[in-house]
């Protein structure tokens, strides 16, 4: 299997009279062993239905390919979507095992396979909401490598306690752990984003708790950090109704009610919101 370089990348959006949107984040991938790189972190084997969001020219669809059982691409761009099958079957044997979606990736509720990987270059202005919707609604996804602007992976990996801390890390953090697996040259992107990149890599981990959970944790999640400068108790009482019930809560939970909210983990949110639960306090 060829893999594109960056003069046949430049020629394919010239054949499409495309412009690379940035309100669509399209920088796309030119170096194809960045795309084998990835491919290779992600660890994926002959078995893996992987999931690609904004597959773009099909840089990295090409190296997905090589490597998995079938790749499924999700491309908001029509001329994109229409053009993807035409490029892996002039360049790879195996284009029948690819399934083009076009669509927003963020209304994507069904997928014609259960995917186990996701490995994507994702749009920047829309890489949290993404990585984390596509948590929430494929749980058969178990493993995968994103990249994402360098600043977004920091808060990604990020530990409570840290500057980058926030809430994409705790929402990450639900449902899988968390790591960087590298860094990515702007020169590897056409065009050169003014931004720089890095690789997250995730791991799924053992439920935390049921859905009706996860929506209280999340709540708290959102009130300790829509005031992050206040203490707990502060914070966290428009959603438990006051100071004192939230104190209650805290004190419950075993949480200090004067720390802020990037000083916990993910666990003392679930525990939180057990409380307020057990209480009938909050909402």
């Amino acid at each position: 299997m060829s893999l594109l370089g960056a003069a046949e990348i430049r020629a394919l959006a010239a054949q499409l009279d495309l412009k690379p949107a940035k309100a669509l984040g399209q920088n796309f991938v030119i170096d194809a062993n960045i795309c084998r790189k990835i491919v290779k972190l992600a660890g994926i084997s002959a078995t893996d239905v992987a999931l690609e969001i904004g597959p773009g020219l099909g840089s990295l669809t090409l190296a997905l390919l090589d490597e998995a059982a079938s790749v499924i691409a999700i491309e908001i761009d029509q001329r994109l979507a229409q053009q993807l099958p035409l490029t892996v079957e002039s360049h790879s044997e195996r284009s029948e095992n690819l399934t083009v979606i076009n669509a927003d990736a963020l209304r994507v509720l069904q997928l014609p396979q259960a995917p186990t990987v996701l490995v994507a270059n994702l749009p920047y202005n829309i890489s949290v909401p993404v990585l984390l919707h596509y948590l929430e609604k494929f749980p058969t996804i178990r493993t995968g490598i994103v990249m994402v602007q360098a600043e977004v992976a920091d808060r990604l990996v990020a530990k409570p306690g840290s500057k980058d801390y926030g809430i994409p890390s705790v929402k990450a953090a639900w449902w899988a752990d968390m790591s960087h697996a590298g860094s990515i040259s702007r020169s590897v992107f056409w065009p050169v984003p003014n931004v720089d990149s890095k690789l997250v890599a995730f791991i799924r981990h053992e439920p935390l708790g049921d859905e009706q959970l996860r929506l209280r944790v999340f709540t708290a999640i959102d009130s300790a950090f829509s005031q992050r400068r206040k203490m707990l108790r502060s914070a966290l009482k428009n959603w438990l109704g006051s100071s004192e019930a939230a104190q209650q809560v805290l004190d419950t939970a075993g949480v200090d009610s004067t720390l802020r909210g990037e000083a916990l983990a993910v666990e003392q949110y679930c525990q939180i919101a057990r409380v307020a639960d057990q209480l009938g306090i909050g909402f």
